[in-house]
C-alpha cells in the first residue's frame, strides 16, 4: 500500500451493497422455512412404517437401544429425503477436540456392473462411518501409525441439509470414536452425561412420587461476535491468524458514551442478521433475540431452549452460518473472545435448566420458593455441584482467548461463585436457621405516571458479574467464551449435578427408613447447603473485597488457562467421570494434554504473527517516517526556519523505534530461554515469559501508533473497524 493514501476500494464497494442483490426478506414466512432443511422425528412419521417409526422415537426419547433394521428404513428415508431437496451427498458431521466441526462427503450414487449407476444408502452407512483418527487430536490416545476411527450416528440429534450455491448435501450428526472405543470427540461424553443425568434425576423424582420417560438438560446459549468490513481483516494478519488484534491503539472513541447497546442496527447488519436468521430457521435453530452489544460492532444472537445435544449441535451450526453470510454482506464475523484490546470481548452465556420429557421444569421455583420442596432438592443440588467442582467449572472455559476475558471487569471474574437472588438467599438462611416461613413476594411496581401501566416486580435483582446466576428458573454461566464448544461445559453441569442428586438421594433415601419424606427432606437440604453455602455471591463480582472473602472461603481463582488445566486430573475429577462413565482416566489425560498443546500453539501462532507484524511492517513504515522528519528537520534548518516541532516529533518516534527494537530481541531471547519439556509447564512458561513479552512490543507499537503519520500507517486502525455501517 502508497503511503501516501489510505483508500479501501473493496471497502466502498461493500458498503455501496444492494439490499435486493442478497434476496427479498421482507415476506419472509418464518413458520414456511423454518426446518426446511432439517429432518425431524415428527417428520420421519410420514416416512416410516408406523411400527420401525414406534421403536426410532423409543430410541430417541427413551433411549432404547437402536435395531439395525430400524437403522435400514430410517436411512432410506433420509436419502428419498435428501435426494427429492437435491443432496447428492452424505456426510457423517461431527465434533472432534478441535472445537470445530469435521465431515467427509460420499456420494448417493454408486456405479454398477453394467457401467451406470444407482442411488445407494443403507443402514450401515447411516450408522458407521471410517475416518483418519490419527489426523485429528487424541491427546495419547492414538498413534500416528493407528489410523483407524468410528463416527456413529447419532439418532436423537435431526439430520439436516446444508446448502451451497451450487448444491445441497446430507448430514448426519455422529460420534466419533477410536479402534480401542475411546472418545475423540465432545459428543460422546455429552450423550453419556445425558444418560447417568436422566439416571439419577428420575431416581429423584420417583421420591417425590414423580415419573417421567426422560429427563434431560435444557440449554440456550447467547452467541456475542463482532463484525467488521473484510477489507479491514485481510489486512491485518493477526486477524487472519489468531483471530484478535495483536496490536492496536486505543481510539478516541470506545465504548465509552454507552449508546451502542441495544442501539439502532445499522441497515447493513441488520440485512446481515435477517439472512442468518433465515439459514438458522431452515436448520431448525429456533433463534429468537438479536440486537446490539456493548461494544462497537458487536452484536449477539440468541436461541430458546433446546435438549442440550441439539443445542450444542446447533451452537456449533449458527458459528458456521454466521461466519458464511456475514461475508455475503463484505463483513467478516470475529468469534474470539477479545478481539479488540481495551472493548468489552464476547461470550456465550450457557443458560441452563433440568426439564422432564412431560414439560416440568424441575428449576421453576414457583409463587413459593419455600414450600416447593422439589425445586429446593434440585436447585440445593446444583449449588451443591459447583461447589464442588469449581475447578472443572473453571477448566470447561479455560483457552487463551478466553483468559482475555475473565475477570477484565467486563466478564465475570475467574473465580467460580454463584448468584441466587435475595429471595433465594432468604429462603436458603432460613433453611439454616431452623425452618423454612415465607418467601419474599415480587410485587409490583408503579412509573410514577398515570399512562405508563403497572408492572410485575421480580424477587431478586440480576448480578452480570457472577460467573454462575439464577435468573428465574435456569442457571446461566456466564464464564463460556464465544469461541468455543458448549459441549464440554454442558457434559461438566450435567455429570456434577448427576453426582449431587445421587448423593443427595442416598442420603434421603437412608433417612426416609426412620422418617417421613418432608422431616428426612429438609435433614438433606440443610446437610447439602451447609457444605454448599460458601459458593454463593450475590455482591460485586468485580470488587478488590470479593477476591479477599473468596480466598477466606477457600474458593479457587485460577486467573489462566495454565493455572487451571493441571486440576482437571484431580482424582475427585476423574473418579466423578468414571463413576458415572463419562469418560475414561484415559479420555481426561488425553483431553488434558489436548488443550495444554492448543494452549502453547495458539500463543506460538501468536507470537510469530506479533514478531512478523513488527519487523516487516511496523518497523519499515517507522524508519520510513523517520527517514521524512530527518528531512523536514535537516531542510527547515538549512533555510533558518523554527524546527523544534519536527525535532520533538524525531525524538519521540526515533526512541518509540528503539524501544520496540529492543522488546522484539527480548521476545527472541525469552523463545531461545524457553525449554520445558512439559506440556503443562509450557504452559505455565508461556503465561509468565511469552505472554509479557509479547506485551512490550504491542506497548512499543501502539505508542507508534499514535506518532507516526497515518498514511505511513500499514495497519487498518481501531477506529477504521469498529464502526461497522
Amino acid at each position: 500500500m502508497s503511503h501516501t493514501t489510505r483508500r479501501y476500494d473493496t471497502l466502498a464497494a461493500a458498503r455501496n451493497w444492494n439490499p435486493q442483490a442478497n434476496g427479498d426478506f421482507q415476506h419472509m414466512n418464518i413458520k414456511e422455512v423454518f426446518g426446511k432443511y432439517t429432518l425431524t422425528l415428527d417428520d420421519l412419521r410420514e416416512r416410516l412404517p408406523k411400527i420401525v417409526w414406534k421403536e426410532l422415537k423409543k430410541t430417541v426419547e427413551e433411549g432404547q437401544e437402536l435395531d439395525l433394521s430400524v437403522a435400514d428404513a430410517a436411512a432410506l428415508a433420509m436419502k428419498e429425503w435428501a435426494t427429492e431437496m437435491g443432496a447428492t451427498h452424505f456426510t457423517h458431521w461431527f465434533q472432534p477436540l478441535t472445537g470445530a466441526t469435521a465431515e467427509k462427503h460420499d456420494s448417493f450414487i454408486t456405479p454398477n456392473q453394467g457401467g451406470g449407476a444407482v442411488s445407494e444408502f443403507s443402514g450401515k452407512d447411516l450408522i458407521q462411518g471410517e475416518p483418519d483418527a490419527s489426523s485429528f487430536p487424541s491427546g495419547g490416545l492414538r498413534a500416528t501409525f493407528e489410523a483407524r476411527g468410528y463416527t456413529a450416528w447419532d439418532p436423537t440429534s435431526p439430520v439436516f441439509l446444508i446448502e451451497n450455491q451450487n448444491g445441497k448435501y446430507l448430514c448426519i450428526p455422529t460420534a466419533f470414536a477410536s479402534w480401542t472405543g475411546e472418545a475423540l470427540d465432545h459428543k460422546t461424553p455429552l450423550l453419556r452425561s445425558v444418560e447417568t443425568l436422566d439416571k439419577q434425576t428420575k431416581r429423584a423424582l420417583s421420591l417425590f412420587g414423580v415419573e417421567s420417560k426422560r429427563v434431560t438438560s435444557t440449554v440456550g446459549c447467547e452467541q456475542e461476535y463482532f463484525l467488521i468490513d473484510q477489507e479491514f481483516f485481510y489486512r491485518r494478519p493477526d486477524l487472519m491468524t489468531s483471530g484478535r488484534t495483536l496490536v492496536g491503539a486505543k481510539p478516541p472513541r470506545g465504548q465509552e458514551l454507552d449508546d451502542h447497546y441495544f442501539g439502532s442496527i445499522p441497515d447493513r447488519v441488520l440485512s446481515f442478521m435477517l439472512e442468518a436468521e433465515r439459514e438458522l430457521y431452515k436448520l431448525g435453530i429456533p433463534v429468537k433475540t438479536r440486537h446490539n452489544e456493548v461494544a462497537p460492532g458487536q452484536f449477539e444472537v440468541a436461541p430458546i431452549f433446546e435438549n442440550c445435544n441439539i443445542a450444542a449441535d446447533h451452537q456449533q451450526l449458527m458459528m458456521i452460518v454466521l461466519k458464511k453470510v456475514a461475508k455475503k454482506y463484505g463483513f467478516e464475523c470475529l468469534l474470539h473472545e477479545k478481539p479488540f484490546d481495551g472493548l468489552n470481548g464476547s461470550g456465550k452465556h450457557l443458560n441452563w435448566s433440568l426439564s422432564t420429557a412431560e414439560g416440568m421444569n424441575l428449576l421453576e421455583p414457583g409463587e413459593s420458593p419455600h414450600e416447593n420442596m422439589q425445586f429446593l432438592f434440585f436447585f440445593s443440588a446444583v449449588l451443591s455441584a459447583v461447589y464442588k467442582h469449581q475447578d472443572l467449572l473453571r477448566i470447561a472455559v479455560a483457552s487463551p482467548s478466553n483468559d482475555h476475558r475473565l475477570g477484565a471487569n467486563e466478564a465475570p471474574p475467574a473465580i467460580i461463585s454463584a448468584y441466587i437472588g435475595e429471595q433465594l438467599e432468604d429462603i436458603i438462611k432460613q433453611l439454616l436457621n431452623g425452618g423454612l416461613k415465607k418467601s419474599m413476594k415480587s410485587g409490583l411496581m408503579g412509573l410514577g405516571s398515570p399512562v405508563l401501566p403497572t408492572i410485575p416486580k421480580h424477587a431478586g435483582d440480576r448480578n452480570r458479574t457472577s460467573p454462575f446466576a439464577f435468573t428465574g428458573n435456569k442457571f446461566e454461566f456466564r464464564a463460556v467464551g464465544s469461541s468455543q464448544s458448549v459441549s464440554f461445559p454442558i457434559v461438566v453441569l450435567n455429570t456434577a449435578v448427576a453426582e449431587a442428586i445421587d448423593t443427595m438421594c442416598t442420603s434421603l433415601e437412608k433417612k426416609m427408613e426412620k422418617k417421613d419424606l418432608e422431616l428426612s427432606l429438609k435433614e438433606v437440604l440443610v446437610e447439602t447447603m451447609s457444605e454448599a453455602r460458601d459458593i454463593i455471591f450475590n455482591g460485586d463480582g468485580y470488587s478488590d473485597e470479593w477476591q479477599k472473602e473468596a480466598e477466606k472461603r477457600g474458593l479457587l481463582n485460577l486467573k489462566s488457562t495454565a493455572e487451571a488445566l493441571p486440576h482437571l486430573t484431580k482424582e475427585k475429577n476423574i473418579h466423578l467421570f468414571e463413576k458415572y462413565n463419562v469418560m475414561s482416566a484415559r479420555e481426561i489425560h488425553s483431553r488434558l494434554e489436548i488443550a495444554a498443546e492448543q494452549y502453547v500453539t495458539n500463543l506460538n501462532i501468536e507470537v510469530d504473527t506479533t514478531e512478523a507484524i513488527a519487523r516487516t511492517m511496523i518497523y519499515p513504515a517507522a524508519v520510513r517516517y523517520i527517514n521524512e522528519l530527518t528531512e523536514a528537520v535537516k531542510e527547515t534548518g538549512d533555510l533558518g526556519l523554527d524546527n523544534y516541532g519536527s525535532k520533538e516529533m524525531l525524538t519521540t518516534v526515533n526512541g518509540a523505534l528503539n524501544d520496540l527494537g529492543k522488546a522484539m530481541i527480548e521476545l527472541k531471547k525469552v523463545q531461545d530461554d524457553i525449554k520445558n519439556e512439559s506440556l503443562i509447564g509450557l504452559c505455565v512458561e508461556y503465561r509468565e515469559k511469552i505472554i509479557p513479552a509479547m506485551s512490550k512490543i504491542r506497548d512499543s507499537v501502539d505508542y507508534l501508533e499514535r506518532y507516526t503519520a497515518d498514511d505511513y500507517w500499514p495497519l487498518p486502525i481501531y477506529r477504521e473497524m469498529l464502526f461497522v455501517k
